[in-house]
């Protein structure tokens, strides 16, 4: 396990300011002037809408959203309509993807398997990963981790989104991923809310092992500062 896996934690971020800094990382990413690197992001409450997206999946006029400080982004991940909020722990891995075997199937198999061992071990909860369009980490009939992913020239961007101690409600907005389906969290499954920096450590953990990469903690200002730099690919 020689790679490494550049950690940062953005902590509570606008979804739109996060995007922009993950558009930065990806573009150094692909110029190979960055290792790869896992953002990790709690947003406030915001819709987003994936390539295969329709807005009849969204039940609340826009207005009704605005009002309470609700966004949409139309992103380029697969998928439908997703909803982020509080309690929810967002992972952008930003990798180069030639790195996983079966490519892309590889890649989300091993986030999906890495999430569904944290749920096993770390809480009792029996979890499995779906294909096709009931992809992402599922408790039953219930979503617990949905999934989105999008490669550009090689390299990975979007990710994941895990429901830890996400209000359920607020699903009600929308028809999540399209699917008329439920969703589900750590809270709701254990029946009291989790620690929610833990199970951000343990995300951390699970994922470097099936990425077979060793993370390192950075501070979020020194990627920032790196940002601000010419590019300088590596050897």
């Amino acid at each position: 396990m020689n790679k490494k896996l550049l950690v940062y934690d953005l902590e509570q971020m606008p979804y739109g300011d996060a995007l922009a800094l993950q558009r930065q990382v990806l573009d150094r990413r692909q110029q190979n002037a960055i290792d790869d690197t896992l953002l990790l992001v709690e947003h406030p409450a915001v819709l987003t809408l994936g390539t295969r997206g329709d807005y009849a999946n969204i039940y609340l006029p826009k207005e009704t959203l605005a009002e309470q400080g609700v966004t949409i982004f139309e992103v380029e991940r697969g998928g439908d309509v997703t909803y982020h909020g509080p309690g929810q722990i967002v992972g952008y891995p930003i990798l180069a993807l030639q790195d996983f075997p079966g490519s892309i199937r590889g890649y989300i198999t091993a986030i999906a398997t890495a999430l569904i061992e944290l749920l096993h071990d770390e809480f009792g909860i029996i979890a499995e990963q779906r294909f096709d369009k009931y992809s992402g980490v599922w408790v039953g009939e219930n979503k617990i981790v949905a999934m989105g992913v999008a490669v550009k020239r090689g390299v990975t961007m979007h990710g994941f989104a895990f429901n830890v101690n996400t209000n359920l409600t607020h699903f009600d907005w929308i028809n999540p991923c399209g699917l008329s389906k439920g969703v589900t969290s750590v809270e709701r499954e254990t029946g009291q809310p989790a620690d929610f920096a833990r199970v951000r450590d343990l995300v951390v953990q699970y994922l470097s092992r099936h990425f077979e990469r060793q993370p390192e903690i950075r501070p979020l200002s020194e990627l920032t500062d790196q940002l601000a730099q010419p590019t300088e690919v590596m050897p």
